[in-house]
């Protein structure tokens, strides 16, 4: 069967589809096979109706598209495997909306939240404020017109309509990019990396809900655009192949991934995919500097940041006290652009090796730094790219 046949397949079973069915990633055999049937489906899309719906994956070489439950493309040599795209949400336990700057360092008119202080980044600054680093927020999408980030953002892309721009309909986009990068200049707060470069990524709809090829999009975007780091706040529980592959792909690259683990509390288990070896793997610490209750924890995990009440910008120009390893994630993305600044040579092995050498201990047991996961802090990260 050549490729405008099976294509011609795929338009039909997709027709056959109904709002019950669920979405698929389809896995070709070869890199031959997806380029000749990727080739082909860029001719007919708009000759038949149904296939203008197929993603094309193209760092992973595959296809994703609605397939009824029974479908006969899994009988076709066109076809390695047909996986389920399932569903993925943003790590976040609960928010305190608030407009006070209570719990947080006044410096001047600046706001210095009491996180991105525990992670030493003030102590570092004069060395080094991430600038020119790009990181990709792959998120809810982020609030163009917060005054707090207006310096900090550039070129974006909306994955749910590339039409639109990828405006921030949730809330916890805009709160992850003010921890990693905010920059006020008056009234407001300032995040890790006051200099770095936001690419807002939208790939999460209002109920901070995606696919995971939405995020597999999300990753081929940051990674044909050259990104240096992509945060991950989000993450389910299930293993994915296509999703490991897109990880992968970027890993190889150069491109630094960083995710939160989970908000269960769980002790020996982390969310994919932060349980990727190739993945920063983030949880969640408190203002006392223990590990959060809702925080996930274990020897998966790579680094702990600060996760607990954390204040950060929110639409509309306000700002919103979150909790989650969602927020200690983006405190571990600003300061690894602290570190990029420094060094643009580093590669995301060396940087989770330095990360764990580096973190502080959160266990009076543990004989050394190191030897069980601790929380990061910028000015020991720093010290140690001289060595």
């Amino acid at each position: 069967m050549d490729s405008a046949t099976f294509l011609r397949l795929l338009h039909e079973e997709i027709g056959l589809a109904t709002e019950l069915d669920k979405k698929h990633i389809i896995h070709f055999p070869s890199a031959q096979a997806y380029a000749d049937c990727s080739r082909q489906l860029n001719q007919m899309k708009n000759q038949f109706v149904h296939l203008a719906s197929v993603r094309d994956l193209a760092i992973i070489q595959a296809f994703s598209c609605v397939l009824p439950s029974a479908s006969v493309l899994k009988q076709f040599p066109q076809v390695k495997e047909i996986e389920e795209d399932t569903r993925i949400t943003v790590h976040q336990v609960a928010s305190k909306r608030t407009t006070g700057r209570r719990s947080n360092i006044s410096m001047g008119s600046q706001v210095i939240p009491w996180g991105v202080d525990q992670v030493g980044a003030p102590d570092v600054w004069s060395r080094s404020t991430g600038q020119r680093i790009r990181i990709g927020v792959i998120d809810t999408g982020i609030d163009y017109n917060h005054p707090d980030l207006r310096n900090s953002i550039a070129r974006g892309v909306n994955l749910l309509n590339r039409n639109l721009l990828p405006f921030d309909d949730n809330g916890h986009g805009t709160h992850i990019a003010g921890t990693i990068a905010a920059a006020s200049r008056h009234n407001g707060i300032i995040g890790v990396a006051p200099r770095a470069i936001i690419h807002p990524v939208k790939a999460f709809d209002y109920n901070g809900s995606a696919y995971v090829s939405d995020i597999i999009a999300a990753i081929d975007w940051c990674v044909h655009n050259e990104l240096d780091i992509i945060n991950m706040s989000f993450g389910m529980k299930t293993y994915n192949r296509s999703l490991e592959y897109a990880v992968l792909n970027a890993y190889y690259r150069g491109t630094i991934i960083i995710a939160s683990t989970g908000n269960d509390g769980k002790r020996k288990t982390i969310d994919y995919p932060a349980r990727f070896p190739q993945v920063v793997a983030v949880g969640a610490t408190t203002r006392t500097q223990k590990i959060a209750p809702f925080s996930n924890r274990g020897k998966q995990i790579d680094v702990y940041a600060p996760g607990e009440r954390i204040y950060s910008a929110w639409l509309h120009g306000k700002y919103n006290e979150l909790s989650g390893t969602s927020m200690a994630t983006a405190h571990v993305s600003g300061v690894v652009a602290l570190m990029l600044a420094v060094k643009p040579t580093l590669r995301p092995q060396q940087i989770k090796n330095i990360l764990r050498r580096s973190s502080i201990s959160l266990s009076k047991r543990a004989s050394s730094a190191g030897a069980q996961p601790g929380q990061i802090n910028a000015r020991r990260v720093l010290s140690a790219l001289k060595n």
